[in-house]
């Protein structure tokens, strides 16, 4: 198959209309056509069933939409990591590692600070993205590495090392009555009244149902537990960018969460190693206390 045929048949079989298929590819429409029906001939398939007023997708078009969209997105992520490991004007690739906005600033430096006084280093991009939104930079090859917490992030399909694995805490307005405690459980913060647990997106930016306040970021929710409108269970780590009207306790049965540092399977760039090697030896267990 050639990239040009895939990206016409995945437009057509997503607008389910050659017209608006055309319009969105910047071409005429017969030659649309003609291209699906080569794609159609060299597969041996019928992927789209036609008639004079709809569009619809044959099994086998359902199964190459699903195919083809993966496709054409590991291309754009080849190309762009491609361009990414050519020397710079300044005379050397650079690295893009991804992360939370949230996540401990302190782990970050350290990385940082160590992998630029290895031989070798190159520039690194630090890119502070909302929640749930560093495995999509890395899958697109809008990244190189990325740091992730499971349970919360998948690394499903990602080469990991384990970096630190943290208790969480509950983050609530200072002064409030649980921040007496030396340590509380999920059930205590469950349903506190007035400061419900706030609901974060979904990879596909919807929010689950539930009384918590909508929250897209780290600041805009540590501001709704300083208002009294929130609480929030976050890692402990999070301790040391708390503002004075804000207090932390720990739960104890809240599950753990493990920073490891992902990355391709397929990637074969220096750079990622020797980044990866520096994150593997450093004492992450001395940063979290």
């Amino acid at each position: 198959m050639e990239t040009r045929e895939l990206r016409y048949f995945v437009a057509v079989a997503e607008e389910l209309h050659f017209g608006r298929a055309a319009q969105r590819l910047g071409i005429a429409q017969p030659p649309l056509s003609r291209a699906v029906q080569q794609l159609e001939r060299r597969l041996g398939a019928a992927l789209l069933d036609r008639t004079s007023r709809t569009v619809t997708l044959t099994e086998a078009g359902s199964v190459l939409l699903t195919e083809g969209r993966a496709a054409l997105d590991a291309i754009a992520a080849a190309e762009r990591r491609t361009r990414r490991a050519a020397p710079s004007a300044t005379g050397g690739a650079g690295l893009v590692l991804v992360t939370k906005a949230s996540a401990s600033r302190e782990l970050l430096a350290r990385l940082l600070d160590a992998y630029a006084a290895e031989e070798g280093a190159v520039p690194v991009e630090v890119i502070l993205c909302g929640p749930a939104e560093q495995e999509r930079f890395l899958r697109e090859g809008r990244a190189d590495v990325a740091l992730l917490h499971r349970p919360f992030d998948s690394t499903a399909g990602f080469h990991t090392e384990d970096l630190r694995t943290e208790g969480q805490v509950a983050v609530l307005p200072a002064g409030h009555p649980l921040t007496a405690r030396a340590q509380v459980r999920l059930a205590d913060i469950t349903g506190l009244p007035g400061l419900p647990l706030p609901r974060w997106p979904a990879p596909d930016g919807t929010y689950p149902p539930g009384p918590g306040p909508q929250v897209r970021d780290h600041a805009q929710l540590l501001q709704l537990v300083a208002l009294g409108r929130a609480c929030a269970v976050s890692p402990e780590s999070c301790r040391a960018q708390l503002p004075d009207d804000l207090a932390a306790v720990p739960v104890l049965d809240a599950p753990a969460v493990t920073t490891v540092i992902a990355w391709p399977p397929h990637s074969r760039s220096r750079p990622v190693a020797d980044l990866v090697r520096t994150a593997t030896r450093l004492p992450w267990s001395e940063a979290s206390r």
